[in-house]
């Protein structure tokens, strides 16, 4: 079973955020800032990436480290994600992703938005491991986001699904 817990609380709801060796503790605030303003019930880390309570992490994050519940996950997170009936959706750029405003990532029930950590994104067996893979539209030729700045825009559209 998975949980998360922070204080008394335990939240594994319908939306969190999973973040594969996110190295940056600028990035990784900004990122608790985006999940705790757009809604993801918690955050979900791997052991290899920055301490949210870094000083650094707890300052950009505006304080939301220790509003938001996350923990740790082991390697096999997408097994014990799909166990709990979740969905993953690993956002990468590859020739089969799905757009960000899919039909199908909005009804799913449960949903787990994967992040890669900074210049290299998702390692290889974790998109493999995902239900989906998906990539935020793009124009005048700009190829991606950085991951905080993705994860705002991600969080925003599989926030509201219904």
């Amino acid at each position: 079973s998975l949980s998360v817990s922070w204080g008394s609380e335990m939240c594994i709801r319908d939306s969190v955020a999973v973040l594969e060796n996110v190295m940056n503790p600028t990035n990784l605030g900004a990122i608790f800032r985006s999940a705790a303003a757009l809604g993801m019930d918690a955050v979900l880390l791997t052991s290899a990436g920055s301490d949210p309570l870094y000083r650094r992490a707890i300052r950009v994050s505006m304080g939301t480290v220790f509003q938001v519940p996350w923990a740790y996950v082991p390697e096999d997170w997408p097994a014990l994600l799909r166990a709990q009936g979740f969905r993953t959706a690993a956002m990468a750029l590859r020739d089969d992703s799905v757009r960000l405003d899919d039909p199908r990532l909005m009804q799913a029930e449960k949903l787990a938005v994967v992040m890669g950590t900074e210049g290299d994104g998702l390692a290889d067996a974790t998109i493999a491991a995902c239900d989906f893979t998906v990539r935020i539209p793009m124009h005048h030729g700009v190829d991606s986001l950085n991951v905080a700045a993705a994860s705002a825009v991600a969080f925003y559209q599989l926030g509201r699904r219904t």
